[in-house]
This record gives C-alpha cells, sequence and structure tokens, in this order.
C-alpha cells in the first residue's frame, strides 16, 4: 500500500469505527513515510473530537521523529485550540513552526489573526497582517483581509473595516463565489446595505447555478438589514430559478415575517410555498408556533406544533421552552385538562418536561379535583425539583 492508501484507509476507519480502532492501524504502519502521510488525518480527527491530550501527545511523537515538515498538523492544533477558546495557545504554535523552520501559509495567519483579536486585541491583529504582507511565501488574499475587517468591526473601527474589505474585493475569484459572501456577511454586520447589493450583485457574474447556501446568505443579511422588500425580490428571484424547493430559503423570510407581526404575509408565503411543493421543516412550525403564540393565534399554534412533534423522531430540534409554555397556558386557561394530560405526555416522551408545565396541569387538576398521582410519577421520572409552590400544590391533593 502507498502512504496515500495508508492515510485514506486510517481516515475511513474514524468515520466508520472509532479512533481507537484508528490509533491502532496508525500504531501497526511501519513505513516511515505512510505513518507521516497516516498521522494527519489521526490529527484531525482528534481535533473534530476535541481530543486536546491526544492531539498534543501526537505532535510530539511526530516532533521527536522528524515527521512535521509542514503547516498542516501545525494549523490543525491551531484549530483545535480556537475550538476550545485557548486563544493563548495559537501564538506558541506559530513560535514552534519558526523554531522548527516551517513556513507559514494563509491559513496559518488567518488563524494567528483570529485568536490574536479574540485574546490580545486588534494591535496584535494588526501586527500579525504585517508580518504576513513581509513573507514572501504567501499571498495576502480575500480570506486574510476578511479576518482583518472582522477584527475591526469587533473593535468598533468602521472606517478601517470598510477600507479592508474595499482591498478584498479586489482579490476576489472571477471564478468561484465564496469569498463573496464572506464579505457579503461582513458589509451586513457594518450596516452597509449598499456593500451587501453590490457583491451580490458582482457574484452572479461567476458562470454556473447559485447554490441555495448563498440566497440563504443574501436574505438573512438583508432581513438584518431590514429591507424586506429587497429580500423578496432576491427570493422570489431564486424561487423562479430553483429546481428543487429548498424551504429553508423561505425559512428566512417567513421568519422576518413572523417576528415583525406580519402574521398575513408570513401565512400567505407559507401556503404559497407549499403550492410550490416546498416541504416544511422544523425550523417552519417552530417560525409558525413562536408567531401565532405571539398573536394568540393558539389553535394555530398547536396545529404547528403538533406537525413539528411529528419530526421529533427524526432530528435533533427542541422548540423553545417559552413557547411550550404559552401552549399549556392557553390549555390552562381554557380548562381543557384532556387536551392538557395528552400535550404533556408528549413533552415528557421527548424530555421536555420542565416544573412551569408540570404546576400548570397540576393546577388544572387541583381545581378539576382529579388525581394528579400520573403526574407526579412522570415528574420523578423526569428527576424534576419541586418549589415550594408546588410543594403547596401537591399537599392540596390530600395524598
Amino acid at each position: 500500500m502507498s502512504a496515500t492508501d495508508h492515510a485514506i484507509r486510517l481516515e475511513l476507519i474514524i468515520k466508520v469505527r472509532n479512533i481507537t480502532e484508528a490509533e491502532e492501524y496508525l500504531d501497526s504502519i511501519s513505513n516511515s513515510a505512510s505513518r507521516k502521510a497516516a498521522c494527519l488525518p489521526l490529527l484531525h480527527g482528534y481535533v473534530k473530537e476535541r481530543a486536546i491530550d491526544k492531539a498534543e501527545a501526537l505532535m510530539k511523537r511526530l516532533s521527536c521523529f522528524g515527521l512535521i515538515v509542514s503547516p498542516h498538523p501545525f494549523n490543525e492544533m491551531m484549530k483545535l485550540y480556537m475550538a476550545t477558546s485557548q486563544y493563548d495557545k495559537v501564538p506558541l504554535v506559530i513560535m514552534q513552526m519558526k523554531l522548527n523552520k516551517i513556513p507559514r501559509n494563509v491559513l496559518s495567519y488567518n488563524l494567528w489573526m483570529d485568536a490574536s483579536a479574540k485574546s490580545t486585541g486588534v494591535s496584535s491583529v494588526e501586527m500579525v497582517y504585517q508580518e504576513m504582507l513581509s513573507d514572501k511565501n504567501v499571498e495576502v488574499g480575500w480570506s486574510s483581509l476578511c479576518s482583518l475587517a472582522n477584527a475591526y468591526i469587533k473593535a468598533g473601527l468602521g472606517s478601517k473595516a470598510l477600507l479592508a474589505l474595499k482591498h478584498a474585493e479586489k482579490k476576489l475569484s472571477t471564478c468561484n463565489r465564496l469569498g463573496y459572501f464572506f464579505l457579503i456577511t461582513l458589509y451586513a454586520s457594518l450596516n452597509d446595505k449598499k456593500g451587501v447589493l453590490r457583491l451580490w450583485e458582482a457574484s452572479k457574474a461567476i458562470g454556473g447555478r447559485i447554490p441555495c447556501a448563498s440566497y440563504i446568505c443574501v436574505l438573512s443579511c438583508l432581513v438584518k438589514l431590514g429591507d424586506l422588500i429587497e429580500a423578496k425580490r432576491i427570493f422570489l428571484e431564486w424561487e423562479s430559478n430553483c429546481r428543487n424547493y429548498d424551504i429553508r430559503v423561505s425559512n428566512v423570510l417567513l421568519g422576518a415575517y413572523m417576528r415583525l407581526g406580519l402574521i398575513k404575509e408570513a401565512e400567505t408565503l407559507h401556503t404559497h410555498t407549499l403550492s410550490r411543493g416546498g416541504c416544511p421543516n422544523y425550523k417552519t412550525w417552530e417560525i409558525l408556533m413562536e408567531g401565532w403564540v405571539k398573536s394568540k393565534n393558539m389553535d394555530k399554534a398547536l396545529d404547528a406544533m403538533e406537525k413539528g412533534f411529528s419530526m421529533l423522531n427524526h432530528c435533533d430540534w427542541r422548540p423553545p421552552h417559552v413557547t411550550l409554555l404559552a401552549i399549556a397556558e392557553y390549555l390552562e386557561k381554557l380548562g381543557n385538562i384532556e387536551d392538557a394530560n395528552q400535550y404533556l405526555r408528549v413533552i415528557h416522551r421527548f424530555g421536555l418536561s420542565s416544573l412551569p408545565l408540570y404546576k400548570s396541569l397540576l393546577r388544572m387538576h387541583l381545581n378539576a379535583q382529579k388525581p394528579a398521582f400520573d403526574i407526579l410519577k412522570m415528574m420523578e421520572k423526569d428527576k424534576i425539583e419541586i418549589d415550594d409552590e408546588t410543594s403547596t400544590l401537591v399537599q392540596a391533593f390530600n395524598l
């Protein structure tokens, strides 16, 4: 087997089996070139699992054998420290690279700038950027200028951020859209709608179909900037060209309508998406649930909740507790004890129960002079800690 084959096989072991078996496989490789090639996917696996101790031990092992000759393992370590908020360790990795005469690449500098922004501030970011400019081995591109601009935005230096973004625009590719949407997001952070629309139009000049993710990005930015008219125009543009109706795109506009209390517009859009073959996902039902609860359309909220709950077996979505409680309080107000019991059983089954929800049902049972044995069993199973108010309610049942 070639070194590349060993690396691919180890990567597959991580994906299909687990890290432990991947470690055993690495130990079984005798050829040093193959072992070196297989170490990077193992290190990547450690980074993905946030296994700091194992990643650091592997780096020491690689260093002892003289197997680190590229910036990639160091970049993986910096990614790990960024993901675990250990920003102060990133400059130490850069120091190691310098000591071992390992060249930094664009990603190395970008990670270093991002860590500096988090730990020591914008002046440190500028120092890193200046060092990058003087490094003949790298070319400053749009991604590094975006890192610089983001640091300026976080520091409240809007004019400097705009200048960095203007430079970044000149570095954008004419055959890849990726950078355009990083810039669009940053322009939105600066409340620069002209910048958002300029980059959006520029991105459309690149050949190939525009993916749904790009539409979601620009729509989210326009919604953030409060321009629903422009957002709707771009949404209709997407809709006229889409092959498969991706409900995530319409959800952006649906959410904006509901948050602003534009219930009629939201309902019209929802009906329209259904007519176009859109398949609501859990987020659609959550948006509708929250909007209808806020506007006191509780029957519609209950219907959306039931449809959302039907998806809980297939995803990790959990509806907001405030919405669940609002529906429970609505059922309590109606005195609909049968529906309230059924509602809480569903919530209990999905592990969504809470003390306020149980209190509501206890009050209903007490008012109706019905026993509460089943409720107390569910509370015990859910390990709900009762407060004084709940204790008083329970005592009132004369159990």
